[in-house]
């Protein structure tokens, strides 16, 4: 057994006995702090299951949700063949700062459609509601700047099985994950019907300086937007002074 597939059992068996539970999940920290040189994270769901897990047998399937947030996405149109400037656009109200959905299999290889769109499992089941223009290419475009960042992640890896009972995903965090709380979704499947779920929770936070400058921005955003300027003249200046001695 590898290392990383014993110390999972190792912890799985501290985890509360409860036999009579079809699923059984937990996260690898509950907090996530952000600095000023946060690179990203990497949280782990793991748990166990009553039954054998894969083909024939349970799946389990994992979906996290950040943070709702309002978006706006605009299309730039041309003027005299020169100038780009904000044409129509389309505002959704309720977009996920961060989403991530992985299984055992894809989603859509388990579960019905109508299923899938309950649970919100796979980015074409996440219920983004707009205002605004109508066409699904703003839809689309959404989707595709969301993937391109980083923070809507759809299958880039399976749920990993050991001992055909255990279960682990690895949940990355990019740079730019936004603060707030997050909620974990653990799914069992079976027969194509979601037979237990359960529910764990994270919370990721800016800390330090970062918290420092972060509140300053939000609460006071003419001094930050000076004190911006006034770094940027500095910066410019000494580079001018070192460039010119050297």
């Amino acid at each position: 057994m590898r290392a990383g597939s014993l110390l999972l059992l190792l912890v799985l068996l501290a985890l509360p006995a409860r036999a009579q539970d079809a699923l059984v999940a937990a996260l690898s920290q509950d907090a996530v702090e952000v600095t000023t040189g946060f690179t990203g994270a990497q949280l782990m769901v793991f748990g166990s299951t009553e039954a054998p897990i894969g083909p024939g047998g349970d799946e389990v399937v994992v979906v996290v949700h950040g943070p709702n947030r309002p978006t706006v996405v605009r299309r730039k149109v041309p003027v005299l063949g020169v100038l780009w400037v904000n044409g129509p656009s389309a505002r959704f109200a309720d977009v996920p700062g961060f989403y991530f959905v992985a299984g055992t299999r894809p989603a859509w290889q388990l579960l019905p459609e109508v299923e899938r769109h309950r649970y919100g499992l796979g980015l074409d089941a996440l219920p983004l509601v707009s205002t605004g223009a109508r066409s699904p290419a703003f839809r689309a475009a959404l989707l595709e700047l969301e993937v391109l960042s980083g923070l809507w992640v759809e299958d880039s890896q399976p749920v990993e099985i050991a001992g055909s009972r255990l279960f682990h995903v690895r949940l990355p965090l990019p740079a730019g994950v936004p603060t707030g709380d997050y909620r974990v979704e653990v799914l069992l499947v079976r027969s194509r019907q979601v037979v237990a779920r359960q529910e764990l929770a994270f919370r990721v936070d800016r800390v330090g300086t970062a918290d420092r400058i972060a509140s300053v921005a939000e609460d006071q955003p003419l001094v930050y937007g000076i004190a911006c300027i006034l770094l940027a003249a500095f910066a410019g200046w000494f580079g001018s002074v070192v460039f010119r001695r050297s």
